[in-house]
């Protein structure tokens, strides 16, 4: 039974062992992945910037474009929900966090007597909303680890067409915003209808005596806003994905080190069962053995030691009168 157990344990060392090597190598693939989506997001927020700003001087110029992004609604119906999440597991809470936003969010839309349109970015938001019966708008896959400007603007267009034509009237944003290697929080965000001109006017960075506003646009400051206001949103979404790429990443070397961290612990633990399984082994066949020494010894009727006998025949001493006493055999080995 000691032998069996004993296999038994090493088997499920080794399995630990593997397992061990496959979650470390996962831990160092996300390590690498996560600076470089850290540095993509860094390079995208300029742009961003920049024709945030630009809005905010044509809002200050005057432009006031009756854009149908703009169009603020009377009554919300019907509220959109894209949650960005992976297409993947293993990453920890991530994927489970921003599932738990888009369900409290509608949650409140079906309070306050709305409709809903899930429009889902990632494998596991979408199986996890599909199997629970929910209808989904829209669904996109293979973006989560590396999304391109492409993507988004795929995304984007899609989410513009449904607001423009009045199947949503409030379109809600949800992923996880990257702060730092060690935090990662869910947000969150409304993305449409936009602010208005006037908001980003007074909101935005042109309130230094106004002189951003005195650029000269052509064709019109309405007509530049009408061509900037869709790469706004666009610029919006392609940030939030590569925050949520990161965040991704991020999670899942947390993730694995932990998994790592726990493989080694339980290793050593599965190491120290099976010495003690071992050594009681050890320790049962010693007391087998000696105890069957002294049931043959209890057999002969002598009290001659058997070990000696084996290991000091009599017929070393033949002639001697004290060759079968024990103690005789000892001294003159």
């Amino acid at each position: 039974m000691a032998g069996a157990k004993e296999r038994v344990l090493r088997r499920r060392i080794a399995s630990v062992n593997s397992t061990k090597k496959i979650t470390r190598a996962m831990e160092l693939i996300a390590a690498t992945r996560v600076v470089k989506a850290m540095q993509r997001a860094n390079e995208a927020r300029p742009y961003a910037t920049q024709i945030t700003t630009v809005i905010e001087n044509l809002a200050a110029g005057g432009a006031a474009a009756n854009h149908p992004l703009l169009r603020q609604p009377e009554q919300v119906n019907r509220v959109g929900i894209i949650a960005i999440a992976g297409d993947r597991g293993l990453a920890g809470p991530y994927n489970a966090g921003v599932i738990r936003a888009a369900e409290k969010q509608l949650d409140g839309a079906r309070i306050d007597g709305a409709d809903y349109a899930l429009i889902l970015c990632g494998k596991k938001t979408n199986d996890y909303f599909r199997f629970r019966g929910f209808d989904i708008a829209e669904s996109y896959e293979g973006m989560s680890d590396s999304p391109t400007y492409e993507d988004a603007r795929t995304v984007a267009n899609r989410v513009m067409e449904m607001f423009t034509a009045g199947d949503v009237d409030r379109v809600e944003l949800i992923y996880t915003e990257f702060v730092s290697m060690g935090t990662q929080r869910v947000t969150v965000r409304r993305f449409l209808p936009l602010e208005s001109t006037e908001s980003m006017a007074t909101g935005g960075s042109v309130d230094d005596g106004g002189a951003l506003a005195e650029f000269e646009f052509e064709p019109s400051p309405d007509g530049v806003l009408q061509s900037l206001l869709p790469r706004y949103v666009e610029a919006r979404l392609y940030g939030a994905m590569l925050d949520a790429a990161a965040s991704e990443h991020a999670n899942r070397q947390r993730a694995m080190k932990a998994a790592t961290d726990n493989a080694e612990e339980l290793k050593l633990k599965l190491t120290r069962e099976m010495n003690s399984v071992r050594q009681e082994a050890i320790t049962t066949e010693i007391m087998e053995i000696v105890g069957g020494a002294e049931a043959l010894a209890d057999d002969r009727g002598s009290s001659s030691d058997l070990l000696l006998d084996h290991l000091v025949p009599a017929h070393l001493f033949p002639d001697h009168p004290d060759q079968r006493d024990p103690h005789f055999r000892k001294h003159h080995v």
